[in-house]
């Protein structure tokens, strides 16, 4: 998506009343969602090259540390024989049989800047919600605001996203620092994120609202 016709399609939808702000919360937490090597080294064959993306996410993961505001690290892993935990999935994308409990591929990357105090937690499917406990762990917490990062934009990350707002948080992905192995992919995601499901926001905005956070915890 790009130039005149993009602006027309982003007008329309306006008139119409999609793509209003949901707004950041008062308790936020970050997802990252799979920045596992399978997913980062682009010479493997779910991979894409995500450099940009966990220097962004590092930054946002910085300024979330800086104010003890919850983080959360996902990444996929079958344990099953033949992973028949992926299901029909696996049928759909072979590469995910790749995706073994006990391959190094599905190791975190190295170079997020995550805190043992991070929760990580495994999951199957497309959304960071679907068989897992998340809405517990955030609900317990009174978290309202969930900011995503990670990858891809349009399979996990737009899938979180879509479950994120059904589920009641107000879910804001961070435009650089998330990915997609398809430049259109990525950006037709961002684009239906933004008109239907969650607000899609600079890193800069998100590093300032968090650092706001931290302001406003130094008053009470």
């Amino acid at each position: 998506m790009n130039g005149t016709h993009d602006d027309e399609q982003a007008r329309f939808f306006r008139e119409r009343g999609f793509g209003l702000a949901t707004g950041f919360g008062e308790r936020p937490a970050v997802l990252v969602i799979d920045i596992m090597k399978a997913f980062s080294d682009a010479t493997l064959p779910l991979g894409a090259n995500l450099d940009r993306q966990i220097l962004e996410t590092n930054r946002i993961l910085d300024a979330a540390h800086a104010i003890g505001a919850p983080v959360f690290f996902s990444y996929v892993a079958y344990d099953e024989p033949n992973c028949a935990d992926a299901g029909i999935w696996g049928e759909k994308m072979t590469g995910l049989y790749g995706l073994t409990a006990d391959s190094p591929i599905v190791a975190l990357d190295e170079r997020l800047h995550r805190l043992p105090s991070d929760a990580v937690f495994v999951k199957k499917y497309a959304s960071c919600f679907f068989g897992t406990d998340l809405v517990s762990r955030l609900t317990s917490r009174r978290i309202d605001t969930l900011i995503i990062t990670g990858c891809t934009t349009s399979g996990c990350v737009r899938a979180s996203a879509v479950d994120a707002i059904q589920y009641g948080f107000r879910p804001i992905v961070a435009r650089e620092a998330v990915g997609d192995r398809s430049q259109p992919a990525h950006d037709q995601s961002l684009f239906d994120i933004q008109a239907k499901y969650g607000d899609v926001l600079d890193v800069d905005t998100v590093v300032t609202y968090l650092q706001q956070r931290t302001a406003a915890a130094a008053r009470l």
